[in-house]
């Protein structure tokens, strides 16, 4: 072994470049089809290739990458299949803000230089948050890496269109949708933001005709009502029972519209009378189909009244109309009030406009054949998510399903296999270009010019990256993947139909787990964003923290299908840990002075070795029993207390004496525990924080394969010892309660103290005597051992630890009478705080303005400085005695 250790101090950039080229290069995340070897397969869910790096890209990777790393070490071909998806709606509109500011459309362009240019944008900017994931150190087989668009995945989704197609399963028709007025395209139900927005709620007269009354309805869109084709009301609500089948004159227009009912109706919401207008309301829509009422399309998709809303409002924008209407309906006394709302109101997330829900000839996929198979495998266990309960949240939104709206009316994506025929209308779907009319011949074709949604494509990710439809080695090995990991804000939009297409097109569901994870939050629990100006950038963590320190607080902090706030505190604890591990290392290495430790005899092992390695058994078996429960958080949390509590505080102090003044043989014995245990943690938490790990393992193990491939740890029967445990936890107890008195009484650290145990069990005074000598290095003591209470010293400090009893004569170590005027010193100050705290608790002025929050700490400090007070109480009676 080359003499060499560790700087003094770990510097994350001088590490983790290194080490992810050298892993990169050295082709450790590539794997083959090897039938000698179970697979375990994970394709990550596709970031837009517009996107940078966010705090849930950084946990979601991270997660998948403990997985995979994990996996890699015990022995599976391990793939973890990269990608990135073309986000059609976002990608078009990057650049056509960038042809904006050349004073350019994409309709000057045309459509295929235009899509040139995205192409060109891609090619230059589309690989920025792979790279950034590299950062990471996500190890991702990235000479696999797909794209949405490149021509497998695209073989697959033209393949997929057809066969629906063909199927009946693929149709064309009219249906309310998303509509973005600014974007000019349908929009799905996940790319719509819903933000709670204060509005208001007008009640408007509606003459009932031939009679001097009204029904009065509320809305919060009054422009909407000039295309009302009804009003609704519950068949239940007595209030209008008698008015079902009368006739309505729609205010404004003059247009006669009927009352119906229909079960529909909130009877609670405003006056319990609905407008129903389906040309522009999901909920007005169904209800016009149950009663085959009219859709008078009053908004166009450009966002302006349309000639069916009337000539006075024709051409008007629609929150102008809006004013409009109001100001006329109140001039004919038709508007009976208005109150204010605060109501949740939909926004386009790319450009932030109010979206309209409008009646537009689209593409759809009939859903009902293909999740009943999806419901069944959930339900059959043949896909179980992690926690289980997102199984009912994914159960319910598959049951009350709606046809899928897959056009989109952009340029860049994916374009619908169609053509239509000039002369006769046909419609023909095909894999190629069609020439001719199948129908009546002519040559006068065009394609359709819309595009699929871009969920369209990614919902066939797991089987179109292995190479479907063709049947690829890949695709008989690693098909279905083991574990699909993802946020739980978009369950319904891909999982789902990720399982619906996997068994309509392989037969078999596309992962056997779906381990769900929540959201990364801000310190308040709000949902970072740049709205709020509340994110923060995971690639400055790393810059300032490391990608260790950022990944191993992103672990620690997860427990399945749960939040995480994010507080800078938890990143500092976590940058302490690797420090920490950093530092007992370079201890480690130190004491090596250049020499290759061999692993000991079991025979020569000492009480604290058999300890350790008993404690690292138990490791092992924990961390690897929470891995193979998704309890990722779980697994971290008890490498922190072992490496941190047991390896670190405790057994680097215990092996100090052999290390620094043993035998020869004591030492090496020592050494090689040191070398073996140190190795297994560093195998442990490589998964979890791979840089640091993989520079303390090449000096720890020089000449060896990196740690990314050493192979995971076994919890091997033999080193379990409980004998050893039982027997180190007890010497730990009274260490620390020994050192407990001695900061109690204020005993100088330099000073041995006399320390007399009384432990009347046989047992546990033979695990004293084997032990005495951590005792008395630890605790500074000269230890005498008893079993019968006369050996009870007079003027002690007393303290219990496990059953024993611990006894510190002060005689000599204690100046009592200058540690009594101390103490009263300190007492008479707790006791001033705590006074002007009881009479701040008092006052009525006080309590009734501060918050709640102010008052309950300021009554925790008063409970913390009365204990304060009783202990120094306990302290003065101990030296009085």
């Amino acid at each position: 072994m080359k003499d060499k250790t560790l700087p003094p101090v770990y510097t994350p950039a001088l590490v983790e470049e290194k080490w992810y080229r050298f892993w990169e290069k050295g082709k450790y995340f590539g794997v083959d089809a090897d039938l000698r070897k179970e697979p375990f397969c994970i394709v990550m869910p596709p970031p837009n290739v517009t996107g940078e790096l966010h705090m849930g890209h950084a946990l979601d990777n991270t997660l998948q990458d403990v997985l995979i790393r994990w996996r890699r070490m015990q022995g599976y071909a391990a793939l973890w299949l990269p990608g990135t998806d073309h986000a059609g709606i976002a990608t078009q509109a990057r650049v056509e803000a960038m042809l904006a500011k050349e004073g350019l459309s994409r309709y000057d362009l045309g459509r295929e230089k235009f899509l040139e240019r995205v192409w060109s944008w891609k090619e230059e900017y589309g690989n920025r948050i792979t790279e950034q994931l590299r950062r990471l150190g996500a190890s991702c087989d990235w000479n696999r890496e797909r794209f949405t668009m490149d021509p497998g995945c695209s073989e697959a989704v033209k393949e997929v269109f057809l066969r629906l197609y063909a199927r009946g399963l693929i149709y064309r028709g009219s249906y309310i949708v998303n509509w973005c007025p600014h974007c000019h395209t349908v929009i799905s139900d996940i790319e719509v933001e819903h933000k709670d927005t204060s509005g208001h709620l007008y009640f408007i007269r509606y003459p009932v005709k031939d009679e001097n009354r009204f029904v009065v309805i509320a809305t919060t869109r009054p422009e909407t009502m000039l295309g009302d084709t009804a009003v609704a009301v519950n068949p239940d609500d007595g209030r209008y029972r008698q008015l079902v089948g009368r006739v309505l004159v729609l205010p404004l227009l003059g247009r006669e519209i009927p009352v119906i009912a229909d079960a529909h109706v909130d009877t609670e919401f405003g006056t319990g009378a609905l407008k129903v207008t389906p040309a522009h309301d999901p909920h007005d829509f169904e209800i016009g189909q149950r009663h085959q009422l009219p859709a008078v399309k009053v908004i166009g998709p450009d966002g302006r009244m349309t000639a069916e809303a009337g000539t006075r409002y024709k051409g008007l924008d629609r929150l102008e109309c809006r004013k409009l209407v109001v100001q006329d309906l109140e001039a004919q006394g038709l508007l009976a009030k208005v109150e204010d709302l605060d109501h949740a109101v939909g926004y386009c997330y790319r450009c932030d406009t109010v979206v309209e829900p409008l009646v537009s000839k689209q593409w759809f996929v009939k859903m009902k054949p293909l999740v009943e198979p999806a419901i069944a495998a959930a339900e059959d266990g043949r896909v179980e998510f992690v926690p289980e309960r997102f199984k009912k949240i994914y159960l319910n939104w598959l049951e009350n399903i709606r046809d899928w709206c897959i056009s989109r009316q952009l340029w860049w994506g994916h374009r619908i296999p169609v053509w239509y025929c000039s002369d006769c209308g046909e419609a023909t779907a095909s894999g190629g270009e069609v020439r001719d009319c199948p129908n009546c011949g002519s040559a006068r074709l065009d394609q359709d010019p819309d595009v699929l949604d871009t969920w369209f494509s990614s919902a066939l990710w797991p089987f179109s990256t292995l190479g479907w439809p063709r049947d690829t080695a890949d695709l008989k090995y690693f098909y279905p993947t083991s574990v699909l990991v993802t946020g739980r804000d978009i369950i319904f939009f891909w999982v789902a139909r990720m399982i619906f297409m996997g068994l309509a097109f392989m037969g078999e569901v596309p992962f056997k787990k779906v381990f769900i994870h929540g959201l990364v939050l801000d310190a308040l629990g709000r949902k970072m964003s740049k709205s709020l100006g509340n994110g923060v950038d995971p690639i400055d963590v790393i810059e300032s923290h490391g990608a260790d320190s950022l990944r191993f607080m992103l672990v620690t902090g997860n427990t399945p299908g749960n939040d995480l706030r994010f507080h800078f505190e938890k990143l500092e604890g976590a940058r302490n840990f690797v420090n920490k591990l950093w530092n007992a290392s370079r201890f480690v290495l130190m004491n090596f002075g250049g020499e290759s430790p061999q692993t000991p005899s079991p025979e020569a092992y000492e009480l604290s070795d058999r300890w350790i390695i008993s404690r690292y058994r138990e490791t092992v078996v924990k961390t690897t029993a929470a891995l193979e429960a998704y309890e990722l958080g779980e697994a971290a949390r008890v490498l922190y207390d072992f490496v941190w509590d047991e390896f670190c505080d405790w057994y680097l102090e215990l092996v100090k004496p052999r290390l620094y003044r043993g035998t020869r043989e004591e030492a090496a014995v020592a050494k090689g525990v040191l070398r073996d245990v140190l190795g297994g943690i560093l195998r442990l938490l490589h998964p979890v924080i791979p840089f640091a790990t993989e520079e303390i393992w090449s000096l720890l193990e020089p000449g060896a394969p990196p740690l990314i491939s050493q192979p995971w740890p076994e919890a091997k029967p033999e080193f379990t010892d409980p004998a050893a445990e039982e027997e180190m936890t007890l010497l730990i107890e009274i260490i620390r309660a020994v050192r407990h008195v001695r900061a109690e009484m204020n005993v100088p650290p330099g000073k041995r103290a006399a320390v007399v145990l009384l432990a009347p069990k046989k047992r546990a005074r033979d695990a004293i005597e084997k032990g005495k000598a951590y005792i008395e290095e630890l605790a500074a003591a000269a230890v005498s051992v008893a079993a019968d209470a006369a050996a009870k010293p007079k003027q002690a400090a007393h303290a219990v630890a496990a059953g024993v009893e611990i006894f510190i004569p002060l005689g000599g170590l204690v100046d009592t009478g200058r540690e009594r005027a101390r103490l009263a010193d300190e007492m008479a100050a707790v006791a001033k705080d705590l006074a002007r705290l009881e009479q701040k608790l008092e006052n009525p002025g006080f309590l009734g303005k501060a918050p709640a929050a102010v008052v309950a700490k300021e009554r925790d400090k008063k409970a913390e400085l009365a204990r304060k007070l009783e202990v120094l109480h306990a302290r003065v009676a101990m030296l009085e005695k």
